[in-house]
């Protein structure tokens, strides 16, 4: 380590500059990295937090918008419910609607329909828990956005009202909409389209969106026999995040920025040490000749990459970490400690590679050339 320290206090200025591309790079990294996190909560936190491990959806639905375009006979439901291994089984339905507040506050709203005493029933923190015919239990978001627990919500077209009975602790949330819950017949009907006053045709009761399968605790569901019985097409509750308005489009972009970002700090890592090694070629030539094993130096430049790159990716984890804790609620933007470490240690692990890529070139240097055979 005595090279890489001498060599670190002697060229400050170049391991500064350095440095800080590494740590602006981080900072997009991180920064990046929430706002992918506060898109994912936007967009499946509501599919994320229902206590379902599949769904079974209509036969041949286009998995990229099966909740939109599914329809299954609730039949199924019991179909579900005999197969091996599952716990429970229920009907589940889910629409987009917009509607209007009595206060005058317009809202987007992903109507959940579920039975009220079945296991998709969500907790509530304020209010009461799903139980009227025409009550809603909505996310925490929706409250923040205006909606408050006894609002009267109008669905526009049909006229149909809801009552704000109740509101979960987090925020659910479905393609960037809140998400509330509803009994499952006031679902059908709003999905039928039918007014206050008017008769519901007949059919109405028997559609539903899709069938929540719950597997008994650690075991796997044969989700192409119960398939089979029930002449559904399942997805585990992870692939049904695709079913969401965006998502795919969405987190695929931010992942290939991210890793645009990965590529171009191990690049400019690789450069840097490059010319660095380039310039410092009399210096290990003169180790070389001295007796200095090339592992030593190997280690030795592998060693000032690393102390380099620490400090870097710190500093700009700590700068990006500050940064986004000032992004207010307007942005989808979420901190995840997990995903920050893993940012972190990509960036050092593909910065040590493009470091030991330009490094391997200390083995080339001959030991002559401190003696003069160069000139």
């Amino acid at each position: 380590m005595f090279l890489a320290v001498r060599e670190l206090r002697f060229a400050k200025a170049r391991f500064g500059l350095m440095g800080a591309v590494v740590a602006l790079i981080t900072v997009l990294v991180v920064l990046l990295s929430g706002l992918s996190s506060g898109l994912v909560n936007d967009g499946v936190s509501g599919l994320q937090r229902i206590p379902a491990t599949s769904f079974a959806f209509e036969s041949g639905v286009q998995h990229d918008s099966a909740f939109s375009r599914s329809v299954v006979d609730i039949s199924a439901v019991e179909s579900w419910r005999t197969q091996p291994r599952v716990a429970d089984a229920a009907p589940f339905g889910n629409t987009l609607i917009n509607a209007r507040s009595g206060s005058g506050v317009e809202v987007d709203l992903a109507l959940f329909g579920v039975p009220v005493d079945s296991f998709l029933a969500p907790p509530v923190t304020d209010g009461d828990r799903l139980g009227a015919a025409n009550g809603i239990v909505v996310s925490r978001t929706a409250i923040d956005a205006g909606l408050r627990v006894g609002d009267t919500v109008t669905v526009d077209r049909i006229g149909a009202r809801l009552t704000v009975v109740g509101a979960m602790a987090d925020q659910h949330t479905f393609g960037h909409v809140d998400v509330a819950y509803l009994p499952l017949r006031a679902w059908q009907e709003i999905k039928a389209g039918v007014r206050p006053g008017e008769p519901v045709p007949s059919g109405t009761y028997d559609e539903i969106t899709a069938v929540a399968v719950r597997g008994v605790d650690g075991a796997e569901i044969d989700l192409t026999a119960g398939d089979r019985a029930a002449r559904t097409e399942s997805l585990t509750r992870t692939e049904t995040y695709g079913a969401s308005p965006g998502y795919t489009a969405e987190t695929s972009t931010l992942r290939l920025i991210e890793w645009f970002l990965y590529a171009i700090s191990a690049l400019v890592v690789g450069a840097f040490f490059t010319v660095w090694t380039i310039q410092r070629r009399a210096e290990i030539a003169v180790l070389r000749a001295m007796g200095a094993p090339t592992g030593y130096l190997l280690r030795d430049g592998l060693a000032q990459a690393l102390a380099l790159l620490l400090l870097a990716v710190g500093v700009g984890v700590a700068v990006g970490v500050a940064a986004g804790s000032l992004i207010g609620g307007a942005i989808p933007f979420a901190l995840s400690a997990p995903a920050i470490a893993v940012a972190a240690l990509l960036l050092l692990v593909l910065g040590l590679v493009g470091a030991a890529v330009a490094i391997v070139r200390i083995a080339a240097v001959d030991p002559l050339i401190a003696l003069g055979a160069n000139r």
